[in-house]
């Protein structure tokens, strides 16, 4: 009988054991499990460091071998416009000449002249400042008779900045950190302690233009995603 006292006993204070253990277990768990999802933004405006300009001049006529040398003559006259202002011919490509026939253009018979010819002159430079300065003298060449097509799509200078890794962990580390302040006061206003980083993903980078006024000065974006636990 003696035997069975003793071992109920133990085994009471076993459970006992155990229950304290399972609540202690069950205490920590729960405060892994009590996390915010914070977001941190980054953004930074940087200048262009490539543009591409395209130079795109129209003409008709009845005569296309009249029109084909006549585009020959233009796009010398647009050549030297370009070196003589410090172009290279490293940064001009051309391309050939395109052609509509009106007369076989189901729409557009009634067209004064019998063909359409549009050519493009593509300069493409990470002199992006003397590029620029030189698309607001273009009006040189349309005093010189040239039809320069400015309405095209084609026509319209792109700028891009081409850098994006060489500043990419400075955005990072500044969206991490934005987002730990926001996660900070979170947990200061919940009467909490910030605990360390559960997960962290990084967003997709943006860059756009500031504004529709500067092309040439960009925005660059990124949004990061990171959770952390909280401690009582």
């Amino acid at each position: 009988m003696k035997n069975y006292r003793i071992e109920a006993v133990l085994i009471a204070i076993g459970l006992i054991v155990l229950g304290l253990l399972v609540r202690s277990g069950l205490s920590v768990f729960a405060d892994k499990e009590r996390v915010v999802v914070v977001k941190g933004l980054a953004e930074m405006q940087v200048p262009a460091d490539k543009v591409t300009w395209p130079i795109v001049f129209k003409d008709a006529g009845d005569d296309l071998s009249a029109l084909y040398e006549r585009a020959g003559g233009t796009t010398q006259t647009i050549l030297e416009f370009l070196k003589t202002n410090g172009v290279e011919d490293s940064e001009i490509s051309i391309n050939p000449p395109e052609v509509v026939d009106n007369a076989a253009e189901r729409y557009t018979n009634d067209a004064k002249f019998r063909y359409n010819l549009s050519a493009v002159l593509i300069v493409t430079s990470p002199r992006v400042d003397a590029i620029r300065a030189l698309i607001g003298r273009q009006g040189e060449l349309v005093r010189k008779g040239i039809v320069i097509s400015g309405d095209d799509f084609r026509a319209r200078p792109v700028f891009e900045y081409t850098q994006l890794n060489s500043i990419k962990p400075e955005m990072i580390e500044a969206a991490t950190r934005n987002a730990r302040e926001a996660a900070q006061k979170f947990a200061k206003d919940s009467s909490s302690e910030l605990g360390k980083i559960k997960t962290a993903s990084q967003g997709q980078f943006s860059i756009d233009d500031r504004d529709a006024n500067t092309p040439y000065i960009k925005n660059v974006r990124v949004v990061s995603t990171v959770s952390y636990f909280l401690k009582n």
